[in-house]
């Protein structure tokens, strides 16, 4: 895994987080704020998932 992967499954993981507390405690800005790390950590492992296999690809040429 590269940096990029680790972090987006962080993000994503801390936004589970939030959003299971801003359930549990009925604060809407915190599950929304949840529901956005959640993105934002999806889209970071889609980048590091998109860099590892282009590497692959290129380790794979020469």
């Amino acid at each position: 895994m590269n940096k990029n992967q680790v972090k987006g499954v962080a993000e994503q993981v801390k936004g589970k987080i939030n959003e299971a507390v801003g359930r549990a405690t009925g604060d809407t800005k915190q599950e929304i704020k949840g529901d956005v790390q959640q993105a934002v950590g999806g889209a970071q492992k889609k980048l590091g998932d998109a860099k590892a296999a282009i590497k692959a690809q290129v380790k794979k040429a020469h």
